[in-house]
């Protein structure tokens, strides 16, 4: 019998307890999401809002300000009375005067798995040396004295701190002999701002003309937001984006650090306008409210991608319908998967997990061509991978740095779909997303954890060229009912560990059909192990009718390993299919 005083049963005692006693503290769940003290979001129906603000103290809040979105009727609320969370959201959810309402979440930067900022005695070396395999001096290469670090864009195999493959790049390159970019595409860096002042991307940066004259203090365009020059700043809500992190600085580099000015990096795009949308605080955090206002500004500015490198919080409405405004106005939303090394089908992660067409979600690869260690994935919710470890870019104050995360992925693949847009103009979603995935460099490394099994490549998605899949016709799958099912135990116990290998002589694929699952989230696990004695699948949590990944072969071999505490119902397999 296992003992529910285990400390993994205490702690999550403790974290939900915390959640349901405290009207102001912060729950915090595996995905750094959080209930802050600083109130709720409500959407209010607009014929019950008057009623709603003069009767606002029944429901133990007070309404601090109207967020300034498209959307009229949503509010920034902070509760005034100390009663549990959930009583105060329930007593709103059931009055007809409120239409949403949720926790203005925190959520912050895809944080970097390491980040370092090059001295000024590194950045001279690079300037000035070029010990690699690269001609500096062929016109298609960019004559920025950096170029020859940049392995995202042109991978050398030892371009990075460590030894890769050769090739798994965005093939940048000959991408660039089709199209380098388009000053009319415009993309908003959703982040910690951007220094626009930086000497490798201040040409490229996004002017309200209508604003240049100065800080006036005056909406001189009549768009909603006084001295919005450069962008704005939903953090400090003003008009200045400028960056006090360099999260948001590196992810610009990558998009459109300028071309052959002799100063540092090239970006994926050598023309284009970028533009600093900034909610993320110099900590590289911020809340759900200023993100919701950074899409709609965006998406009022007629963006034509929007840059998302950040994530955290539970699912929102608000936040899903502001990108749903941003899709009606034919607005892409690339998004980083996370930085986790967690299942994104399981365990969702927000915004990149949004089902909304025009969400991109993207993973990071490294310099071997495989999954960084840290990026999340998803076979049914993360569309492809991109370069997302070791990679240089800009960082404010005229400097560089190399971080590591999904957040640097994304913008590779938002400079990529900025080329395709320069080339082709707008295309709808389905086919960009299609596109995308079915041009990208399929490996064994992404299957099982991609929707695409492939890492992008810009060159490819240009010529519309599809490299060959060999993956199985979902037509000719054939049903194997197994003669005695296999299963744990109901319920199982402590430290199990076995397995039973099953053969389909003939068969080119085979697949497991988990009839029904619940096993310990994250400690206990259905294994499943191909041929060569590779894991390729492991699943957890709870579910039903689940279908794993295809496996190469005549033979899977299924493993169940527990662990010493909290034991579940268990699991039960009825059936293998197979391909002869």
């Amino acid at each position: 019998m296992k003992s529910r005083n285990s400390w993994k049963s205490v702690m999550r005692t403790l974290l939900v307890s915390a959640f349901l006693l405290s009207s102001f503290g912060a729950y915090t769940s595996d995905k750094g999401s959080d209930f802050p003290s600083d109130g709720l979001l409500i959407k209010l129906d607009s014929n019950k809002s008057d009623w709603f603000h003069k009767n606002q103290d029944q429901f133990g809040i007070r309404v601090e300000r109207k967020l300034n979105t498209i959307d009229p009727d949503i509010y920034l609320a902070k509760i005034t009375v100390e009663r549990p969370l959930l009583e105060v959201i329930n007593k709103l959810k059931a009055s007809p005067a409120v239409r949403v309402v949720e926790p203005n979440y925190i959520v912050s930067i895809v944080r970097p798995s390491n980040e370092r900022v090059l001295t000024k005695a590194e950045i001279k070396e690079m300037m000035t040396k070029n010990d690699l395999s690269i001609d500096l001096f062929d016109p298609s290469v960019p004559s920025d004295p950096m170029f020859a670090k940049l392995w995202g864009l042109k991978n050398l195999g030892n371009n990075s701190p460590r030894k890769g493959v050769v090739g798994a790049d965005i093939d940048a390159l000959r991408a660039w002999e089709i199209t380098k970019g388009s000053r009319d595409i415009k993309i908003a860096v959703i982040d910690t701002g951007i220094d626009y002042t930086h000497q490798d991307l201040s040409a490229n940066m996004w002017v309200n003309v209508a604003e240049k004259e100065g800080k006036t203090g005056i909406d001189d365009d009549n768009n909603g937001f006084i001295d919005d020059i450069y962008g704005y700043d939903f953090a400090n809500r003003d008009g200045d984006p400028i960056d006090d992190h360099s999260h948001g600085t590196h992810c610009a580099g990558t998009i459109g650090a300028i071309h052959n000015n002799g100063l540092g990096v090239a970006g994926v795009m050598d023309r284009v306008t970028l533009m600093p949308v900034k909610f993320l605080t110099a900590g590289g955090s911020g809340s759900l409210e200023a993100a919701i206002q950074s899409i709609d500004y965006a998406t009022m500015m007629n963006v034509d991608i929007m840059s998302n490198s950040w994530g955290g919080g539970g699912y929102s409405k608000l936040l899903e319908d502001a990108i749903i405004r941003a899709k009606d106005k034919g607005i892409v939303f690339v998004a980083a998967a996370g930085n986790d090394a967690a299942d994104n089908d399981r365990s969702p992660h927000y915004p990149s997990n949004y089902p909304v067409e025009n969400v991109i979600s993207v993973a990071a690869h490294n310099i071997d061509d495989v999954l960084a260690n840290f990026s999340c994935y998803g076979r049914n919710t993360v569309h492809v991978a991109a370069p997302g470890q070791d990679i240089l870019s800009t960082v404010k104050g005229n400097g560089y740095g190399i971080y590591s995360g999904t957040s640097m992925a994304t913008p590779h693949v938002s400079g990529i779909v900025g080329l395709l847009l320069s080339k082709e103009g707008r295309i709808d979603f389905a086919s960009l997303r299609e596109r995308i995935m079915a041009t990208s460099v399929p490996s064994a490394a992404y299957k099982g954890k991609l929707i695409s099994r492939g890492r992008v490549n810009a060159y490819n998605l240009l010529t519309d060229t599809r490299p060959p899949r060999s993956e199985p016709n979902p037509s000719d799958w054939v049903k194997y009912p197994l003669a005695v099912p296999f299963e744990s135990t109901h319920p199982y116990k402590d430290n199990e560990n076995f397995q039973k290998v099953f053969s389909i002589p003939g068969a080119k694929y085979v697949r497991v059909q988990i009839k029904k699952y619940d096993l310990e989230s994250g400690y206990d696990f259905v294994r499943l192990v191909d041929k060569k004695g590779v894991e390729t699948e492991k699943v957890s949590g709870a579910g039903e009718n689940y279908v794993s990944d295809y496996i190469e072969g005549d033979s899977v071999t299924i493993r169940f390993t527990s662990d010493s505490s909290l034991t579940k119902w268990g699991f039960i397999i009825e059936s293998i299919e197979y391909i002869p």
